[in-house]
């Protein structure tokens, strides 16, 4: 394997270890790329050392992830260096597994901010994991307490300097956009526009505009059917599937909340509709239950004054804990969309959301039985935009064989997601989306 810099940079790095002092030495053997075997701990060193049973990678355009796990804290340090880009994260008295040497095998060709990873020693007890990077990145490394299955995981999240705009990202994608309107729109967390108003006759219609959110995602799978069908993975094939129908309808577009495996906050969700202006967010999930006779779809809209079942009220509380399962940075929490998100002065947000929910419900009835006949209420936190109407759909239950089965099959997600559409097509046919005083025309 190559320490990134090539046969000769490594050649001209030994000639210099045989002339150099003792500490220079080990300064310069810190960042070669050694053979596992000149990686040991002598003995009474691995008695103490922690073990990583885990180290997993999910690398996406939006952001990288890498993951190690291990049954106690591992104290760290970050370090960023430059000329080349590449990171060195020193990890204090850990063993060297082989769930952690494979992680350099885990960077895939695809990965947008890291080219390699290799690993060295510092005696007596420290290793250095070597992150050799594409191009510059902006790092955020923290630690996640147990939950759940996973034990304690150390995370770091490489992001470009300059962060992905939905925004921008919605207009390039739009067929005959204006890229000068993005000039102008307000920042992601900016607050909503005041005293939104219906578009009068004559006035040129903006596209409506449709945030979709697959659930889960990353270290986050969701529910898990009996033939280990995940729930991130069905409900972003449906969300592609239901975007594609939107983009192709006239004066519509559609913007995904996360487009591959990578796990998004509940609050960075919410933050990307309100950046895009979104006309309505749907959120989109299969559903699980403790017992695999449970079947049906259901459509949730948020409420203000407590679920309206116990079954609803257990399922927002399943979901709202989703950043636990996913990790989320708690040490960049946004004080402004904190604020968003504890608006209670929703009453129209709801009233919307509960109608554009009875006609997804009506849609979804084609092609599902539901699970409950009307649109159901709870506190779900991903809901909360008070500017956009919003609904969580169950698509099924993946805890059911029998939908499961649906759920894997690429012809019934299509049918999901066409139901879906016609939901969403007869509600704005009939309620006008709100002009905004400042719009992201495209």
């Amino acid at each position: 394997m190559s320490d990134g810099h090539g046969d000769r940079g490594r050649s001209r790095a030994r000639v210099s270890v045989a002339g150099a002092s003792l500490e220079r030495r080990r300064a310069l053997q810190w960042l070669l790329l050694l053979p596992a075997a000149q990686l040991a701990l002598p003995a009474a060193a691995w008695a103490s050392a922690a073990r990583v049973v885990s180290a997993r990678l999910w690398p996406a355009q939006e952001y990288t992830r890498l993951i190690l796990e291990a049954p106690a804290a591992l104290p760290h340090q970050l370090i960023v260096l430059k000329d080349p880009h590449r990171i060195a994260l020193d990890i204090e008295a850990v063993e060297l597994t082989p769930e952690l040497l494979q992680l350099a095998t885990r960077v895939q060709p695809g990965d947008p901010y890291i080219a390699s990873i290799r690993f060295g020693r510092q005696p007596p007890d420290i290793v250095r994991l070597v992150i050799d990077l594409r191009t510059e990145v902006s790092p955020q490394l923290f630690a996640l307490a147990p939950v759940a299955e996973f034990g304690h995981r150390l995370v770091l999240d490489l992001y470009p300097p300059t962060p992905i705009d939905p925004l921008m990202a919605l207009l390039e994608s739009s067929r005959g956009s204006d890229p000068p309107a993005a000039a102008t729109t307000p920042a992601p967390n900016a607050a909503a526009p005041a005293a939104p108003r219906r578009a009068p006759r004559g006035e040129r219609r903006r596209p409506i505009t449709i945030a979709l959110d697959p659930g889960h995602g990353g270290e986050d799978p969701g529910a898990v059917g009996p033939r280990g069908t995940c729930e991130k993975h069905v409900v972003l094939a449906i969300a592609r599937k239901l975007k594609a129908m939107i983009d192709a309808e006239p004066g519509m577009r559609a913007m995904l909340t996360r487009n591959d495996d990578y796990y998004v906050s509940l609050a960075a969700r919410v933050q990307k509709a309100r950046r895009v202006e979104a006309d309505l967010f749907v959120s989109i999930h299969a559903d699980a239950f403790t017992v695999p006779t449970a079947r049906g779809s259901s459509v949730f809209a948020l409420s203000e004054r407590g679920a309206t079942s116990a079954a609803a009220r257990w399922l927002a509380q399943k979901e709202n804990a989703a950043d636990l399962i996913g990790g989320v940075n708690l040490g960049v929490g946004d004080p402004v969309l904190a604020r968003t998100l504890l608006d209670l002065s929703q009453t129209a947000q709801i009233s919307d959301s509960l109608k554009v929910g009875r006609s997804v419900l009506e849609g979804i009835g084609t092609v599902n039985p539901l699970h409950k006949s009307a649109v159901e209420q709870a506190g779900f936190a991903v809901l909360k935009a008070p500017d956009i109407p919003s609904i969580l759909v169950e698509t099924a239950f993946i805890s059911n064989p029998e939908e499961e089965q649906k759920l894997r099959s690429d012809r019934h997600q299509g049918r999901f997601a066409e139901s879906m559409h016609d939901g969403i097509r007869r509600y704005f046919a009939t309620n006008p989306p709100l002009a905004r005083g400042r719009t992201a025309t495209g």
